[in-house]
């Protein structure tokens, strides 16, 4: 059997496995290779955010500039890179975003998980997404808490003289609510991330290395009946999978 077969046959598999889930017993799991197909970098790929091209472009390696340090010593270089390179206003839902939405619809999937700031699951139509790293759409004044939309807070950083997005109310920073290198996550978010997937009869990971903690740590808590992951890369708990895809994650979500 070819490579291609064997692929082919793999995704008849989990679709499977999907299609004959108890109502609401798949949960999906996702990462940076989610939103790749809709123009989104990811982090380590040559043209990612993490790449030699995108250090190059700047004064700090971008692993330092994604810190919570950093933002608040450097206010005015982390939003030159951050809309720069994390803000994609433009991008649209692929096939496994649009997929996804119409599974929740259809009361087979009853959560997504993502590691990924850009709303497209949303977007797509999804409405129980757990958002492990918060979203480039939530911003915040640090001083007075005033809420701010993605494009208010693009309105504030393209006028203000220094490129740093003020609130208009109080004069304070206006922070994305996106979980920055020193930051924890949200308590909440990762209570409901592990009891989704600890009830969960099937689990789907898609698109990440799984070696991003304590983001990757939740998948220990799956004890369902089917774990597959699908990466264009091996992960470290591929040997716990029941199903390795390495295939586009839009091409496994197509049908």
């Amino acid at each position: 059997m070819s490579k291609d077969d064997q692929t082919a046959r793999d995704i008849e598999t989990l679709h499977g496995w999907i299609d004959a889930a108890r109502p609401g017993g798949v949960v999906f799991f996702g990462g940076a290779g989610v939103s790749t197909e809709s123009g989104i970098p990811d982090f380590r790929s040559p043209s990612g955010l993490y790449s030699a091209q995108s250090a190059q472009r700047y004064d700090y390696p971008p692993e330092v500039m994604v810190s919570r340090s950093f933002f608040d010593a450097h206010p005015r270089e982390f939003f030159d890179f951050y809309f720069d390179r994390m803000v994609f206003r433009d991008a649209r839902p692929n096939a496994c975003h649009r997929k996804l939405a119409e599974l929740e619809a259809r009361g087979i999937v009853s959560a997504v998980i993502t590691q990924n700031i850009d709303g497209l699951h949303q977007a797509a139509g999804s409405k129980r997404v757990l958002e492990l790293h918060g979203s480039v759409h939530r911003n915040h004044c640090a001083h007075c808490h005033a809420a701010f939309s993605l494009d208010e807070v693009i309105a504030l950083h393209s006028t203000a003289p220094d490129g740093v997005p003020r609130c208009p109310r109080c004069d304070g920073v206006v922070k994305p609510d996106v979980v920055l290198y020193e930051e924890p996550l949200d308590d909440a978010v990762i209570t409901a991330a592990v009891r989704a997937i600890a009830q969960a009869d099937v689990l789907v990971v898609a698109g990440t290395s799984l070696a991003v903690y304590p983001a990757a740590g939740l998948v220990d808590y799956f004890q369902g009946s089917h774990l597959a992951i699908v990466n264009l890369s091996p992960t470290p708990l591929d040997r716990q999978a029941d199903l390795c895809l390495a295939a586009p994650v839009g091409k496994v979500f197509s049908w």
